[in-house]
């Protein structure tokens, strides 16, 4: 099962937004959605921080970024796709 991955941070509405956007959409098919909380990565803060939130398809570590502040459905169901 693909592993879509959503960057965010506590205090965001637009990730708030975004996870209720993309979670219909993942389950629609057939992904996993994995949300990770930037500020408890500094790593991941420093490299993502003024984007978030972001969606990932895969991990943090290894993924590839698929859209961010606002969710790309189109970009989504895309590299969902492909993986198929």
């Amino acid at each position: 099962m693909p592993v879509l991955t959503l960057l965010s941070r506590a205090y965001c509405h637009l990730c708030d937004e975004m996870r209720d956007a993309l979670l219909p959409l993942a389950e629609r098919l057939g992904a996993i959605v994995a949300e990770v909380d930037v500020d408890a990565h500094p790593d991941l803060e420093a490299r993502f921080g003024d984007l978030v939130p972001v969606v990932m398809l895969g991990a943090p570590g290894d993924g590839v970024a698929l859209c961010h502040y606002h969710l790309d459905a189109d970009a989504v169901v895309a590299a969902l796709s492909r993986l198929a």
